[in-house]
């Protein structure tokens, strides 16, 4: 009695799926790397950006933040919750983004991502990409900060580094 893996019909179409099944999962690509830097989970892009910022005078990537932070706001004015956040928030995401010396987007990590709200994901890296060049690192050098991106319905944030607050309960509008 000789064995072949295809002798049976239900064998040949056990083989035919797996092939199909393994051909599909390779049309994937990598997991964190549909845009245009490392990490980044949306094919969001940058639009043109202004000229490049005054040197950040930082010394830690911690002081590095609040520069960073105020650069996004700075480019992102209209778009700033003004006050106190209310106390349920469409989403909130956490993001790490490197630079490379010059201030330039090298890379992105997701420490939480708002799945639920994909669209949040994509303008977060787009508002990340559109800000760059970064203010440069020059006492650093290359950096990673990170972030947490708190997200209002209205599509308005803040970010926590610079965050003024978010309500206990929600105000009576009377």
């Amino acid at each position: 009695m000789t064995f072949t893996l295809l002798a049976t019909p239900l064998r040949r179409a056990f083989a035919a799926a797996l092939t199909m099944a393994l051909g599909l999962a390779g049309c994937g690509g990598l997991p964190g790397s549909t845009g245009s830097v490392p990490g980044q989970l949306s094919s969001a892009t940058a639009q043109a950006s202004g000229a490049a910022p005054r040197p950040s005078n930082a010394g830690t990537p911690r002081e590095y933040k609040q520069d960073a932070a105020r650069h996004i706001y700075a480019r992102n004015g209209n778009r700033i919750y003004a006050g106190k956040l209310p106390p349920l928030l469409y989403a909130i995401g956490t993001l790490s983004v490197s630079l490379d010396a010059n201030g330039r987007v090298t890379g992105m990590n997701w420490m939480r991502a708002p799945k639920h709200a994909p669209e949040v994901i994509a303008e977060i890296e787009r508002t990340v990409l559109s800000a760059a060049p970064y203010p440069a690192a020059s006492r650093i050098g290359k950096l990673t900060w990170t972030d947490t991106w708190l997200w209002d319905k209205s599509g308005h944030f803040q970010l926590d580094t610079l965050t003024e607050g978010q309500l206990s309960q929600f105000q009576d509008p009377r």
